[in-house]
Order: C-alpha cells, then sequence, then structure tokens
C-alpha cells in the first residue's frame, strides 16, 4: 500500500498521467470518428463491472477484487490471443506468420478488437489500484508497467502499426494466471507449500514465467533488433524497442520477487523432529 507524501506523489503522477490518456482516447472517438475505439472503452466497463460485481457477491476487500478481476483477465486474454496466433500459424505456417511485413503493417483476425479490450483493462486495472493505493514505493513495478502499455498500445491503435507485435507481448498473460492464482490461493488461506496442489501451481508458475514471459519477450526484442533495417523512419521502433526493453527488466524485478515468494512460502513451513 502507498504510505505517506512520497505515495501521494506518485498517486499524483500517475493518475495524472491516466486521465491524459483518456482524454486522448476521448478526443480519438469523438473529434476523429475512431469508432473502432469504442472497444477500449468497453473492454474498461467490463472489467469495472466485474470489479463491482465481485465487490457485492464475494468480498470487499479491495486486494482480492482487484486480484480476482486481474485473474479474469488474464484468463480472457489467453483463450483469446492464443487461437489469435494458432490460427495465423494454421493458415500460414511458421515462416510467413513472423514475417516484418505481417508484424508490422498487418493485422491479425481478432487481433484489434483483443488489443483494445486489454487496453481497458490495463486502464481500469491503473485506476483501480490508484483509487485503493493498491501500490508501493516511489516507482512502484504495477503502475509503470501498466504506463508502459498503455503508451505503446494506445499509439499503436491509433496508427494501426504493430498491432501483431503486441498481441504477442500478450501471451505472457497465460504467466499471470498464475500469479493471480497465488495470490487468490493465500488469501483464501491455503499456504501449505507442501501440498500437491501448491507444488503444480508452483511448477506451471515458474515454466510459464520462463516460456510465456521471459523468452516470448526476448525473442520479440530479437526480432525487433534483427528487423531495424526494415522499419520505416518513424517513431515505430524507437517506442517498440523502449517497451520490450521496460518489459524485460521488469521481467527481472519479477522474477526476484517470485524467487522470494517462493522461498519464502518454503521456509514458513513448520520445523518437525
Amino acid at each position: 500500500m502507498a504510505r505517506g507524501n512520497g505515495g501521494d506523489v506518485v498517486g499524483v503522477f500517475f493518475m495524472a498521467t491516466l486521465v491524459l490518456w483518456a482524454v486522448s482516447v476521448a478526443y480519438e472517438i469523438v473529434f476523429n470518428k475512431r469508432r473502432e475505439l469504442v472497444a477500449i472503452v468497453v473492454g474498461f466497463g467490463f472489467y469495472q463491472a466485474a470489479n463491482w460485481a465481485i465487490r457485492f457477491f464475494v468480498s470487499r476487500d479491495p486486494l482480492f477484487v482487484n486480484t480476482s478481476v486481474s485473474l479474469l483477465h488474464s484468463t480472457i486474454t489467453s483463450v483469446s490471443v492464443v487461437p489469435v496466433l494458432v490460427n495465423q500459424l494454421v493458415i500460414r505456417g511458421l515462416d510467413n506468420t513472423f514475417v516484418h511485413v505481417q508484424l508490422v503493417n498487418g493485422t491479425w483476425l481478432g487481433a484489434y478488437s483483443a488489443l483494445c479490450v486489454s487496453c481497458g483493462y490495463f486502464a481500469y486495472d491503473q485506476w483501480d489500484m490508484l483509487r485503493y493505493r493498491l501500490y508501493t514505493g516511489w516507482i512502484p513495478s504495477i503502475l509503470l508497467h501498466h504506463l508502459i502499455l498503455l503508451v505503446c498500445f494506445t499509439l499503436a491503435l491509433y496508427r494501426k502499426v504493430a498491432i501483431n507485435y503486441l498481441i504477442l507481448t500478450l501471451v505472457c498473460e497465460l504467466h499471470s494466471i498464475f500469479l493471480h492464482v497465488r495470490k487468490v490461493r493465500r488469501m483464501a488461506g491455503l499456504r501449505d507449500a507442501k501440498s500437491r496442489v501448491v507444488r503444480v501451481e508452483w511448477m506451471l508458475n515458474w515454466a510459464m514465467f520462463i516460456l510465456a514471459r521471459v523468452v516470448c519477450h526476448i525473442l520479440i526484442t530479437y526480432k525487433l533488433i534483427v528487423d531495424a533495417p526494415k522499419f520505416e523512419k518513424g517513431i515505430v521502433l524507437p517506442l517498440a524497442l523502449f517497451g520490450m526493453a521496460g518489459m524485460n527488466l521488469l521481467n527481472v524485478f519479477l522474477g526476484l520477487d517470485l524467487f522470494k515468494a517462493f522461498k519464502r512460502e518454503r521456509n514458513q513451513q513448520p520445523h518437525r523432529d
């Protein structure tokens, strides 16, 4: 949780960026007639409605509600993004799916809408965490993560470029499922690290962290660097490299936090003679 004047300054900064983002999206929809961006608002509204439903029917604990909605988003995004990717692999094959022109200038079936809805979710989640002060430190990694995604996603949606690249970044939501499952499980009081369910959960957590998050983001970064000469001059490549640098750095911190949590859970078990 945020504490003291430092937390107030951080909250004001990130709230200001969120308001500017909302004004920008509203301007594009209303004045530039970008009706396809309404899906961003739909995404925000859907996850806010889920928040209210969980708060009313299940629990009023802000952290539990926020984590439950995040779990819902990770699940929905995973079952949306993976079929989009599999469909392209079936239609085009591996060699033609990940070519530069497809990743930058193409838009796979369902990709634009999925990106809009996820953009709406990240805006909702940013708002919810700021409202209930569900963050810590001067530079909260989760708020920074959402800010980076909102900037990169929204600019790509405005310009209709690199949509497929960004869809690939959402593969990491497969790992986020297990992050949120762990939090919900612990809040429900299930903390026995020696139980079979918890051990399987940790195995899947680590496997998805490595495959769906670390490896996936490194491969995306590698592809951007290799294809750098193919990009036209402009903001697309610098913004993409900046975004992936931020994501890879945050993955390092997430891995460290995950390792600490793993050790802490194991050490919390009672010693037996």
